[in-house]
C-alpha cells in the first residue's frame, strides 16, 4: 500500500485534485465526509460536542447546527482545540477502517484539510500540498461559497499556514491555473508517487 497525504488550505482546490487522483485509481479517504459522519445523531462525538458547547449547537431535530458551532470555534482558539480533541480521534478511527478495507496494493489518498494540524503527515509515504496564494483562496471562498471576506479570512487563519503546509510537502501542486494544467500536474505526480 502507498499512503498519500493530500492537503491544502480552504479554497485551494483540493477537492478537484482529489477527484483527479480518483480517476487514476486512488482510494480516497475524504476527511470532510468523515468529519460529517462522526457528528451524526447517535454518534458519541455529537454527544460530547453538546456536552462541551451546550444544546445551542444542536438543531431541534438533534443534528449538529454547524453555523452555530462554527461561530463559536472560529472565534475562539481554545474552543476550536476542544472541538478537535473530540472529533479528531473519531475521524482517525474511521480513516483507518477505510484504509484497511482498501487492500494491500492500493494507493490510498488521505484527503485531509487538517493533515498537518492532526500530525498525520509523518505517517504518509508522500505528502501533496495544493497551493494557491491566500488572495486566490479568499476570492474563491467569497465568489464560489458566498462567504463574506472576514469569514473567509477567519477560516484561513484557523488552518495551518501556507508556510507550515509547504514545509511538509513532497510535492507542491500549484492550482492557480486551469483545470487542464492541473490535470497535467497530477498525471506527473501520479507517476512519481506510484513508483515509491
Amino acid at each position: 500500500m502507498i499512503r498519500v497525504g493530500l492537503t491544502g488550505g480552504i479554497g485551494s482546490g483540493k477537492s478537484t485534485v482529489s477527484a483527479l487522483l480518483r480517476e487514476h485509481g486512488a482510494v480516497i479517504v475524504d476527511y470532510d465526509l468523515l468529519a460529517r459522519e462522526v457528528v451524526e445523531p447517535g454518534q458519541p462525538a455529537l454527544d460530547a460536542i453538546a456536552q462541551r458547547f451546550g444544546d445551542d449547537v444542536l438543531t431541534a431535530a438533534g443534528e449538529l447546527n454547524r453555523p452555530a458551532l462554527g461561530a463559536i470555534v472560529f472565534a475562539d482558539d481554545a474552543a476550536r482545540k476542544d472541538l478537535e480533541a473530540i472529533t479528531h480521534p473519531a475521524i482517525r478511527d474511521r480513516a483507518a477502517t477505510v484504509e484497511r478495507e482498501a487492500g494491500p496494493d492500493a494507493v490510498v489518498v488521505h484527503d485531509n484539510p487538517l493533515l498537518i494540524e492532526m500530525g498525520a503527515a509523518a505517517s504518509c509515504d508522500a505528502v501533496l500540498v495544493v497551493d494557491v496564494p491566500s488572495e486566490v483562496q479568499i476570492a474563491r471562498l467569497v465568489d464560489a461559497r458566498g462567504m463574506d471576506e472576514a469569514d473567509a479570512r477567519a477560516r484561513i487563519a484557523a488552518q495551518a499556514s501556507r508556510e507550515q503546509r509547504l514545509a511538509h510537502a513532497d510535492h507542491v501542486i500549484d492550482n492557480s491555473g486551469s483545470v487542464d494544467r492541473l490535470r497535467g500536474i497530477i498525471d506527473t505526480v501520479w507517476d512519481e508517487i506510484t513508483t515509491i
